[in-house]
């Protein structure tokens, strides 16, 4: 097998040209053999072996640096610099991250796992090259829909200032656009990516200047002429205005004359974008037709596609999917957005029913919140389904555009509390801490499915901003019988006890049961309450238990600092409760991939470790 020749970076530059394209069909089968073992991105690395391929030859790594953006389509860069045993464990506890990351290997230039970052982070390290006078060519890989980010269209409109070398590459992924592949475009790009060309037309224009009286007149007539032919056939002309070298499009999957541009453009002195076409999914017939759902998934079966794990429940995005559904039903003023993501969130059935009401704004989450805020300020009640980590992104328009205004927006916050696999950049861990911050801000945590439906009913009836953070994976069915009314601020006891007062936020509430029984076992009785709101929280509750309880028990998923625990101990020390508070909550730490069981228990929020907390809490 060529891949057998390939333990280090730069060992791809040993293989002949002629066996490239065999050396990418070995890839992509060994991805896709262990992708279906592991789970994992596949059909983002499957559209991107060549265009891997291809830098690795135009590049000398580790010196040279590649900066993914996003970062789930560098399996192949992982592959091709000396990881392939780490594929076993790939995105497991402990195992290879399914994200570029720096501890791993000299070869990661930058970790990364948000959109439209790898301009920014990429201008910055070849700023520093300059800086310190080192020989270093830095290439940041970009895709169509990451450019749709804010971030990347700052970098793009700073990218001109820098003096020197820097290629940017735009992944295009996009079927619609492949039709633009053609002769006149490789023509084009071979012809303006080569040093001989800027060299002849640089030397022509000099030439030019010395013919007195009329020299200057004859430059401006050609430079004039020049640009107004490249805006008829040049599609790059954005790039060009914005002072970017445009070359493209060209075939993403024909490595040699990637990898022959990447190298003219190494020469260069000024930044360059190559525009790439390439195929989501190439290579696995199923990927190609469906690349949204085999963007990432879990284990499956290779020759069918299918999922080897059958699904046992409704997840909380169908949950939601269903009651978002409901609520346009009912109401004409409700609208619906998601950054890019309709799928993911669950609304695609939203906008099939409504599709004049639905906006899916692009990889944009600053953008989905204020232009929500600006739907709520013209009368609608607009529903913004945004993971929780991705909703970091939009923390200022939350409190300056939705918040300030005290606007009716709800926020629908999937993947809240630890996502599992995808680690540090994904886990949903900090909403409670930075949602609290803020003033007018509401935020409900449901206990189970029924009470997801519940809360988003409630939601679009209230009149201030609400936002509703659930978990990621199947409901829970703890308490369905359990059904009491919503109302602001107020919680739902769902245990009587005495002593140790369990305040349990939304995921918690299963484990919370769970410590209940255990505890019960060990000879205390404890209440066990669904609190429900984390802002405002139920305080006249407190006040209530404070006078039958010694201890109060906060638990979340949520990281401690900041979060639903220091606001209940906070409270009791104003208000002189005599009560002893702990706080289970997740170290204020970021969480590396593994399955949740593992991350709980590693991280002492499953049902033993806070059994065992408690009992040494309670009997100093």
């Amino acid at each position: 097998m060529l891949l057998d020749k390939i333990t280090k970076e730069n060992d791809i530059k040993k293989i002949v040209p002629e066996k490239y394209e065999a050396l990418a069909a070995e890839i992509r089968a060994f991805l896709m053999e262990k992708i279906s073992c592991t789970g994992g991105h596949l059909a983002s690395n499957l559209g991107a072996v060549e265009l891997t391929m291809a830098l690795h030859l135009a590049l000398n790594l580790p010196n040279d640096k590649i900066v993914w953006d996003v970062g789930h389509q560098a399996y192949t860069h992982k592959l091709l610099t000396g990881r392939r045993t780490g594929f076993d464990s790939l995105r497991s506890y402990g195992g290879m991250s399914g994200f570029p990351k720096r501890r791993e290997s000299a070869c990661d230039s930058f970790d990364v796992g948000h959109s439209s970052t790898s301009i920014s982070a990429g201008l910055g390290l070849a700023q520093s090259a300059v800086l310190a006078g080192e020989n270093r060519f830095v290439a940041a890989v970009i895709g169509d829909g990451a450019l749709t980010g804010g971030l990347a269209l700052e970098a793009l409109n700073n990218v001109s200032t820098h003096k020197g070398p820097f290629l940017i590459v735009l992944n295009d992924n996009k079927m619609s656009i492949a039709k633009n592949v053609g002769g006149i475009s490789a023509y084009l790009s071979n012809i303006r990516g080569s040093v001989a060309y800027n060299e002849l037309k640089d030397g022509v224009e000099q030439k030019l200047k010395k013919i007195p009286k009329i020299g200057e007149v004859l430059v401006k007539q050609v430079r004039q002429t020049k640009y107004g032919l490249k805006k008829m056939i040049v599609p790059g002309m954005l790039f060009e205005n914005m002072g970017i070298t445009y070359l493209g499009p060209i075939d993403g999957h024909n490595t040699e004359a990637m990898a022959r541009i990447f190298a003219e453009a190494k020469k260069l002195d000024h930044p360059v974008i190559v525009h790439v076409i390439t195929q989501k999914g190439k290579g696995y017939v199923p990927a190609e037709k469906q690349p949204s759902k085999f963007h990432g998934v879990g284990p499956f079966d290779m020759a069918t596609g299918t999922a080897t794990k059958e699904k046992k429940d409704l997840t909380y995005t169908e949950v939601f999917s269903e009651a978002c559904y409901q609520q346009g039903l009912k109401h004409p003023e409700v609208v619906a957005i998601t950054a890019a993501m309709p799928d993911g969130t669950g609304l695609m059935k939203f906008a099939k029913a409504f599709p004049q009401r639905f906006f899916d704004v692009g990889i944009a989450e600053e953008h989905a919140v204020t232009f929500g805020a600006g739907l709520a300020a013209g009368g609608r009640k607009p529903i913004v389904a945004i993971y929780s980590s991705f909703l970091q992104r939009a923390y200022d328009q939350m409190i300056h555009d939705v918040c300030i205004q005290n606007l009716p927006v709800v926020f629908a916050i999937d993947r809240a509390g630890l996502v599992g696999e995808d680690g540090e950049t994904h886990q949903g861990i900090m909403d409670l801490s930075y949602l609290r911050t803020i003033a007018n801000m509401n935020v409900f945590a449901p206990k189970n499915g029924k009470e997801l439906e519940k809360a988003l009913e409630f939601a679009v009836d209230f009149a201030g901003p609400l936002a509703i953070r659930y978990p990621r994976g199947n409901v829970s069915h703890c308490f369905e019988a359990h059904d009491e009314e919503i109302r602001l601020g107020k919680a739902e006891v769902l245990y009587r006890g005495k002593d140790i007062a369990l305040l349990a936020v939304g995921t918690m509430v299963e484990t919370g049961e769970e410590v209940r029984k255990k505890l019960e076992e060990a000879g205390y009785h404890a209440t066990l309450v669904n609190m429900r709101f984390v802002k405002p929280f139920d305080e006249e509750l407190l006040e209530e238990l404070a006078q039958t309880h010694k201890y109060f028990i906060t638990m979340e998923e949520n990281i401690l600092n900041g979060g639903f625990g220091e606001g209940v101990l906070r409270f009791t020390n104003t208000e002189n409760l005599p009560v002893n508070v702990y706080n289970v909550a997740i170290p204020n730490m970021f969480v590396e991939q593994g399955a949740i069981p593992i991350l709980k228990k590693d991280l002492g929020i499953d049902a033993d470790s806070i059994t065992k907390k408690i009992l040494e809490f309670v009997t100093k």
